[in-house]
Parts: structure tokens; sequence; C-alpha cells
């Protein structure tokens, strides 16, 4: 009997080499991040394409990084506006180094498949488009032409467009993610499952409820003016560290800032700023590794215990409002602008200090001092990330944050509102531009009018939908523009099969990754341009844009030539790709479009809100796109006032011997791209497979540093199990844990989602830990 055939690996393989835990950083950035910078520049692009490249990130004539959406100034920018890990970012991209045909004669996907995340991303950039056929064991080339006709071919074989979806990474352009969603629309279908969907989908519901706008109400000014800054569930010092310096100057201002997670970060603990090192006397602190303190009061938060922590907040708050009516909360902007207040106030009052302080692991002492901050803050601004966006209840969580700003009036108020910050340089971008799954009708309104054309109006699948569908096999088309969907998602053994189960898998993208592995029947690479580079047309030389964390659309200009004269712009991708598959139905003028992005901004102009004038505005430089709350106070929210919300304190009454798991990212890494092995803001080097867990519970499971473990998550009956786990020990709540994302996505279950927004529970996972076999500390 033959045996059943070796399957290409859905997760990097385990390490050969267990990671060693060292001394952790007790300063982010400074010369370390120097010195990084230099060394992954050098490395990848060489001396002069580093200094050109790394001058030309975020400025105006340059490009916008590829890595996070923290704004860059609107006004002067410094000559060096990039932190370490947007530098990685930039020197992963323009790295020398390429992935053709000639690689892929060599080595076959299940091969490919043997390497790790890491490898894969280092063997460089992709230069040829890429098909491998149904039963081959190696990708092979394919011209742009044929490509796009496989593609369209399995798109007309389908017996309805809904049997195909179509992913956006948040690294896509404005103008492509127009151009993608305009085509998917065209075709037929509102299956358009985003990134978005995995980070703040639940940030966007939470908020248009409670105020009208699904995005932040802040502005980087707002950052100088602030008297106190919350941070919740977010590590800046990896995530976002251009935030830093923005937090540095308000510390310089005045500001109090409040840090509330699970675990102390050293980005939101102290600060050295790298730009210092260019000024005499700034750099000698920098140079003597002295830092700026930047938390005053850090409240270790159990895994999902915001909720908790905030209602304890405010009932402190509601105890000095009852002993002084009128002085602690804004009774006017109460009373003008918000409704469900005296529900809400009962719900505070109802509240068990008991269980507020059990489910926050915060003391009472704690939460009476960031209490007192509150009531005498008088603009204050709260961010977040996914440490509140990845729970069963997140959607509550936000709205209890919207909660909180909205008792003392801190939105619509200069220095003050909210600051969701998104995780990616452009997936704000990408949503404005009609890239989600369910559209309000007017957007759909006026794209059909522009083009001509009846939009689909059903709602599409997001993308544990399309995962879902896919493996029940009513979805059997998958295109990506850009990202690594595979490992980006949960479930990952799950996610595998669904995408196994595909006709047709085809990927848009700069550099190998997993997710060009783990295929459908058939699949295609389609290398593009990246941020980086010059993209010349028949119209000349062209840029994009992109929107930030903020609302500001700023030109990206690309400075490099292309990695191959293979390379298509995503904006020539999509087009070549809507006129294969569309042909004479289509409406719209795809050559022209993809010769002169000027002629997509003049579509963008008639079709999305606050972009009129796009053409003749974005070359007089960048600008904040008109946000309702922040601008003129005004509530969107179909009642016109901003709403009060009651929310449950969420219960986690967890067995004996079971813990909750967060997923979290290395300082080596952006998303799912992993850069190197090291952590050291976290003090662990040389491998990534680490669980994170308290002391005390180590003690009590009899583990020490350094043994082997494995991990079970359990969900509804279901488990998953992860093995060959190092335990560090590290300052976390107890029942506690942290895993390294994406190999952590193994165990989280792709049917535990947020309620409403249905976006994954990477922050929520039940777990148990069991010794693996011949775990015992390595020698």
């Amino acid at each position: 009997m033959d045996e059943t055939p070796e399957l290409p690996s859905a997760q990097t393989p385990p390490e050969t080499e267990h990671p060693h835990v060292g001394k952790a950083s007790t300063v982010a950035a400074g010369v370390a991040a120097v010195v990084q910078t230099a060394r992954w520049g050098l490395r990848e692009m060489g001396p002069v394409r580093t200094v050109r490249t790394l001058l030309a990130v975020n400025q105006v004539d340059g490009f916008d990084c590829q890595s996070c959406a923290w704004p860059s100034p609107n006004g002067a920018r410094h000559t060096a506006e990039f932190c370490e890990n947007g530098a990685k970012a930039v020197a992963d991209a323009a790295t020398r180094k390429r992935v053709g045909p000639d690689f892929f004669t060599a080595h076959s996907v299940l091969e490919l498949s043997r390497q790790s995340d890491q490898w894969l991303n280092a063997q460089g950039r992709l230069t040829h488009p890429m098909v491998l056929r149904e039963g081959a064991t190696h990708y092979a080339p394919i011209t742009w032409d044929e490509a796009f006709a496989l593609i369209a071919a399995e798109l007309h074989a389908l017996d309805t467009p809904d049997a195909a979806a179509f992913y956006t990474s948040g690294r896509t352009s404005n103008e492509a993610a127009f151009l993608w969603q305009l085509f998917v629309r065209q075709y037929g279908t509102n299956n358009l499952p985003d990134c978005s969907n995995m980070c703040h989908e639940s940030s966007g519901e939470a908020l248009n409820e409670a105020i009208g706008v699904g995005k932040g109400t802040v502005t980087l000014e707002d950052f100088e003016r602030a008297d106190s800054i919350w941070i919740f569930g977010q590590n800046p010092g990896t995530n976002h560290p251009r935030m830093l310096t923005s937090l540095q100057a308000a510390k310089a201002n005045g500001c109090t800032i409040v840090t509330v997670n699970p675990l102390p970060e050293v980005g939101t603990t102290a600060f050295a700023n790298p730009q210092h090192l260019s000024h005499p006397l700034k750099a000698i602190p920098v140079l003597l590794g002295r830092a700026t303190p930047l938390t005053d009061l850090f409240v270790p938060v159990r895994i999902n215990g915001d909720v908790a922590f905030l209602q304890g907040v405010m009932k402190e708050m509601l105890a000095e409002e009852d002993a002084r009516p009128g002085t602690v909360f804004d009774q006017v902007f109460i009373r003008e602008h918000t409704v469900g207040y005296e529900a809400f106030i009962a719900g505070l009052r109802a509240a068990s200090w008991d269980v507020i302080v059990e489910q926050s692991g915060a003391s009472r002492a704690q939460i009476r001092e960031a209490a007192a901050i509150a009531m005498r803050s008088e603009r204050m601004i709260c961010c977040w990330a996914m440490g509140l966006t990845q729970h069963r209840n997140a959607v509550d969580t936000i709205q209890e944050v919207a909660n909180f700003l909205m008792l003392r009036g801190h939105l619509g108020r200069p220095g003050a509102g909210a600051c969701p910050v998104r995780g990616h340089s452009n997936v704000q971008g990408d949503r404005t531009m009609g890239i989600w799954e369910k559209m309000p009708d007017a957007f759909l309104d006026r794209l059909g009018a522009e083009f001509g054309f009846a939009p689909p109006r059903a709602h599409g699948a997001d993308t544990v939908q399309t995962i879902e569908r896919m493996h029940a096999g009513t979805i059997r088309v998958f295109v990506a523009m850009g990202g690594n969907f595979l490992s980006a998602t949960p479930d990952t053994g799950f996610t595998a099969e669904a995408l196994r189960r595909c006709r047709l898998t085809a990927h848009v993208a700069t550099k190998l990754n997993r997710a060009h592995l783990v295929t459908g029947r058939q699949a295609l690479i389609l290398p593009c341009l990246d941020r980086s580079e010059h993209d010349v047309r028949p119209g000349g030389e062209q840029f994009v844009t992109v929107e930030d964390s903020m609302g500001i659309v700023n030109p990206s200009r690309g400075v490099l030539p292309p990695a191959s004269e293979q390379l298509l712009s995503e904006p020539r991708i999509v087009a070549r790709l809507a006129q294969a598959t569309l042909g004479d139905r289509t409406t719209v003028a795809w050559s022209a479009l993809a010769d002169d992005y000027d002629r997509v901004r003049d579509h963008i102009a008639r079709v999305v809100p606050g972009f009129d004038d796009f053409n003749a505005r974005i070359r007089r430089g960048p600008w904040y796109l008109y946000n309702a709350v922040r601008d003129e106070r005004k509530f969107n929210n179909g009642i016109g006032r901003a709403r009060f919300t009651v929310h449950d304190i969420p219960r986690h009454d967890l067995p004996a011997g079971q813990y909750l798991m967060m997923t979290i990212r290395t300082h080596d890494q952006f998303n799912t791209v992993v850069y190197g092995l090291d952590d050291r803001y976290r003090g662990v080097f040389g491998g990534r497979r680490v669980v994170f867990m308290n002391r005390d519970d180590m003690a009590d499971a009899g583990l020490a540093q350094g043994d082997l473990v494995d991990l079970t998550s359990h969900f509804a009956g279901e488990t998953r199990t992860a093995p060959h786990w190092l335990v560090v020990p590290y300052a976390i709540p107890r029942r506690c844990t942290a895993t390294y994302f994406p190999e952590g996505n193994a165990l989280v279950p792709v049917r535990s989602t947020a309620r409403r927004s249905n976006t994954p529970t990477s922050k929520s996972v039940r777990i148990s830990i069991a010794r693996s076999v011949g775990g015992a500390p390595p020698a």
C-alpha cells in the first residue's frame, strides 16, 4: 500500500537549537537601535543604497514606510524620520538578494516548507511570476499573460462569484486598494477579507456605535497638548517605535503616562531617542545609556482584565462625583452630547469591588492612583492596539474606553480623544477605499454611479468566514493582494487544510512566505514592485498614497530601481487581472488607469468622501481627512450623540491547570515577517518557541526555566496541541502566559472570535501545559 505523501508544512519547523535567556534591555531604542539599523542596512543594501533609501523614508518627496501606521508630522519632518523596525522593513524590501526561477528549480515546495519563516523571508526579493501546477513538486516560470489567463479561467469556471475571495494586506496603497475593490465588485462579489478583520475590526465596530466614527479622533499634535496619555494593550517600543518620540515630547510638556498591560514592556518604560545623537548636548545622555522615563503608573492587569480595571477607575471617579457633584464629570458635555448616562452610572454602582479586583488583577491602591490621574486630567488621550481588540468581549472593552473618555468630555477637544493605533502602514486607507465585505450602501451607490454598473449588495465573507468557507468547499479560488494569509490567520492547521481545498490560490508578493507553500491544486506567485521602487508608466513616473492611523493622507514615491524588470506595480496587476477576467463586460478603462494614477485619484475624488480635488491637494502635501468627532464634535451614529454603553465584567474562571495565553511579537519581526531570532527587549535570544510564565505558576506546576513543554488549547470541547516550547519566567500576572506570533496561532481556534466583530481571540486562548517527553532543560 502506498504511503500518504508528505504535505508541505503549514508551520515553521521545530527549532534545532533552543533559544536562551539573557539580559533584557532596560532602555528602548538608544545606541543599540542605531547599531541594529546600520547592521541591517549594510548587510541587505550596502552603504550607498542604505543612506539613499533611509533618508527617503517617510519624507514628503520620498516613500511611506512599509511597516507601522504611526503618522509622520504633518509639517516639518526630521532628516531621519524612521525607527529601527522601520529601517529593518525598508532594508528587508530593498535587499540585493533575489529569488528567481533558478531558486525554485533548486528547491521543491516540500523542501522549502521545512525551512523556518525567517529563512524563507531572508532569501530575497521575488523576481518572476511563478506557477505551481497540479501535481507538480516545484514552482516554474509563467508569463504574466498566462498567469492572468489562468486566474481568469478559474474565476469563470465558478458557478457563482461568491465562490472566490480576494484578500488585502494593509501594505496596499490607496490607489491599488480602490482598483482592487472595484474589480472584485465588478466581478460580482463582496468577498473582500482583509487584515483589519484580524486586528482593529473590533475598534471600528465599537466606535461606530459609540461615537459615530470607526477611526481615532486625535491628531499627532494632540499628543503635544495632552496632560495624560493612557496606553492599553499596546507595545509601542516594538510595534510602533516612532510613537515613543511623541510620548517623550509629551513627557517634556508635563504629561502623565499610564500603561495598562499584562507585560511590562521596555518601550513604555524608558526611551533613549536615537535622533538626539545628532545633537552634541543631547547625545551625551544617550551615549551613556540614559533615557527618558515614560510610564508614571504601570498597571499589570490580567489578560483581558481591562473592563474590570476601567470600571474600577470610573467607580472611584463616581464616588468623588457623588461627594462633590459637578466637579469630576463634565455634566455639560454629558447633557448636551451623550445618551445612556443614567443606565451606565447604575451599572457602575452595581459593579462589585471584589469582582473588579479579582478579574482586573489590579489592587485597589493602583485603581485609586489611576482614578486620581483621570480626575485631574483636562486633556486625556486613550491609545490601544491588539491587546484590547482580540478578545471575545473586545467590542465591549473598547466601548468601555469610550465611556471613560466621555465622562470628562475628552472627545472633540484639543489634546484629547481616542487613538486606536493601526499595525500596518495603510490598513486604515484600505478600508477608506472600500476594502470591506460590508461597505455601506451610500459608498456602493457612488461607486456604481461613477462606473456605470450595479455593485453587489449582499455582504461578503470576512477573514474567518473565508477560512470556514474554503474549508467547507464553497470558496474555491483565493487571491491575495499581499500579506501572508496562512501565518497571519488563526488555527494554522485548519487554515492550511482550507487553502489546500481550493482549486487555485494566488498571491501578489514581494518576498517568499509560507502561504506560497501551502496551496490549492494550483498556485501562483505574482511579484510586485515595493513601495520603495520607481514606478514608471507611459503617463510618467507614478506615485501612490496611504492613510495613517490618524487619518493623514500621505504621498509615496519610490526612489530605487526595481528589483527585476519582470515586476509589475500593484495597480497594474489589478488592471491586467480585471481586463483578463471581465473582458467586454467591464465599464472601466483599466489600461488608462494603470498608466496614469492621477486618473485613479480622479475617480476616488468622486467616490470617496473627503478626497475632493485629490490630485491637487496631494501635490500640495499631506492633509488630515475630515473627522466629525474631532473637528466638529458631531456624532454620526444615527442618534447624533455619543452613546454610553453598559457591559458586564468578563469572568475567567479557569479550571485547575489551565492558563490564559496571548500571542505577541518579538522585537525582531513585523507582523508575520521574522527578521531575526532575538528579542533583546525581553531577553530571549536565538529562537522564538518560548512560553512566558509567572514564576509562582511555574513552581506550582513543577516547571523550571528551560524546561520543554507542550501547549494544548481548549475550546468548545476541541483541543489543539503545539509541542516543544521553552519555559521562560517573566513578570506576567498569575494564570497568564504569552507566546510569539505566528507560532502561537496554531493554538487559536478559528471559531473563537470576538462578538460582533468576528476578530480571532488571539489574546484570550485557554491552554494547559504539560512537560514534553524528554523535556528536561537542555544541556
